[in-house]
């Protein structure tokens, strides 16, 4: 071997001496080989490569330690961001903890205190009427000591005036704990004369009317009018047919047997509702717990239809009024700095782009009640799913970015959640909004705009077929949703609208 030689020439050197194929190929071809590409093919060969001085001298005093300082440096930074990430997210993560359990600890206290001062009030009618028994009990032996000359009369006079004084107080308590028991009732106070000359306002307890806030009661024919305000009461779950105006039940956890006796109370008829084609406007925020507990399969879906029909008709019928402005706002010539304002909110509300009028005026417009009634109940199981039991998610509509419960069955490639709602209602809007915005059902409303424009009737099982993308099984689901609705007749709830409402009553917990 010649001296003085690079060490890429030994290697091409030793590929000659061995006649290395390969190697002579790509010189006969002029193509120029790397010294790792020589050393591979040598290596592949099993032939020794000689070690050169310089090269493998630089490497191991010097570049090997120096690459495994910056190794070792950047590894220790990694380990340095890592500890800190961590220690955020525990920081976080006891941060929120505490607010949790310090929230749930509140309420809870909070909770005991009321049923605490719920038993309280339940018990002092037992006990005025314990004590009423004791005390007649009592004074009836006495008396039949008196009639039986078991006593002397000094003895018996004290036992009567001591009855009197004792009957006076027990009517003071049973009075007390019939008027806790009774709050429902409004009783009359007669209005003195000298109230009415001092200028104040006579405290009156006025029986509610159906639709003043304020009552107008008069003394006597010949007297002037007094105006008294009604008196603020903690409104109940039991209300009069007749005063049912507008209802809206929040998170009391209502059990059906509740939600059933409301129903009865108020007489929420299906029948009567697709008679007079009217339905009152009661608004459940959330499903009862136990309705998959009913037996009757019927019951069970006819309790679900009158939790969600009113909210169903109630935001169609806002839909209404706003396609109702939209198509007079849009009539006029010259508009309003309010009316633009509120144009370029539906705009964003509808994700119109480009300010096109005609396209939002297709986009506002109601969805058939039959078709969100019989998406509704495929997609929460007539409203017993967890979905709908843990996030009031009545039409199972998919995020990716909010708050939502993930599905049990869902596959480990796939990181999609059930979107959660606070109420119920909340969950039909954005259905609605979704059936009128989303990019998946344009034909559903170019369809219905068409018939709108025939001046045909929007009827739910023409639109059925345009609702494929709705779910994976495409055509199959559109059979499973005609199903629903023919069986359950839904169609005869399309034309229902809410009932007048005057006055509006909250229940709260």
């Amino acid at each position: 071997m010649k001296k003085k030689l690079s060490y890429r020439d030994k290697l091409l050197e030793l590929s000659f001496i061995y006649d290395v194929k390969e190697v002579q190929e790509y010189v006969k071809n002029r193509k120029n080989l790397t010294t790792g590409q020589l050393e591979l093919i040598l290596k592949k060969n099993k032939i020794a490569i000689p070690k050169d001085f310089k090269t493998s001298f630089i490497r191991e005093n010097f570049t090997k330690p120096i690459s495994k300082i910056k190794n070792n440096i950047a590894e220790f930074r990694d380990n340095q961001i890592k500890a800190k990430n961590k220690f955020l997210r525990k920081t976080e993560n006891f941060k929120y903890d505490s607010q949790r359990q310090i929230s749930g600890k509140i309420k809870g206290l909070w909770k005991n205190l009321g049923t605490i001062g719920l038993n309280f009030l339940n018990i002092i009618p037992t006990l005025g009427q314990t004590f009423y028994k004791f005390f007649v009990g009592t004074f009836i032996d006495i008396f039949n000591g008196i009639y039986n000359q078991q006593i002397n009369p000094k003895s018996a006079k004290t036992a009567i005036i001591g009855f009197f004084v004792i009957v006076g107080v027990t009517t003071l308590i049973i009075s007390f704990s019939s008027k806790f028991s009774n709050l429902n009732q409004i009783q009359k106070v007669e209005i003195e004369k000298t109230n009415v000359k001092e200028k104040k306002e006579p405290k009156v307890q006025v029986k509610k009317e159906k639709k003043q806030p304020e009552v107008q009661v008069k003394k006597e024919k010949k007297k002037p009018k007094v105006q008294v305000k009604k008196e603020k009461k903690q409104p109940n779950l039991k209300v009069k047919k007749n005063n049912v105006a507008e209802v809206i039940l929040p998170d009391l956890n209502l059990k059906t047997e509740t939600v059933l006796n409301l129903f009865k109370d108020v007489d929420y008829d299906l029948s009567q509702v697709r008679n007079k084609k009217l339905v009152k406007p009661i608004y459940f925020t959330q499903f009862p717990k136990d309705l998959d507990e009913l037996q009757s399969s019927r019951l069970k879906k006819d309790t679900f239809i009158k939790i969600v029909l009113p909210l169903i008709v109630a935001e169609n019928e806002r839909i209404l009024a706003d396609r109702k402005k939209l198509k007079r706002v849009y009539k006029k010539k010259n508009t309003t700095d309010l009316e633009k304002q509120w144009l370029r909110q539906k705009l964003l509300e509808y994700k119109v782009k480009k300010g096109n009028m005609e396209e939002l005026l297709i986009r506002v417009d109601i969805i058939p009640t039959s078709i969100a009634l019989a998406q509704a109940a495929k997609e929460s199981g007539w409203g017993t799913s967890r979905f709908a039991l843990e996030g009031n998610a009545i039409f199972g509509q998919w995020t990716w970015s909010g708050q939502g419960i993930a599905p049990l069955d869902r596959a480990s490639n796939k990181n999609h959640k059930i979107l959660k709602f606070p109420i119920l209602r909340a969950s039909v809007k954005a259905y609605q909004n979704n059936l009128n915005t989303h990019k998946s059902y344009t034909s559903f409303r170019n369809k219905r705009s068409s018939m709108r424009e025939k001046d045909k009737y929007i009827s739910g099982l023409e639109l059925t077929s345009t609702l494929k993308n709705y779910a994976q099984t495409g055509s199959e689901y559109i059979k499973i949703l005609n199903q629903i609705i023919r069986q359950n007749r839904l169609t005869d709830f399309e034309p229902v609208r809410l009932v007048n409402s005057v006055k509006q009553i909250e229940l709260n917990s």
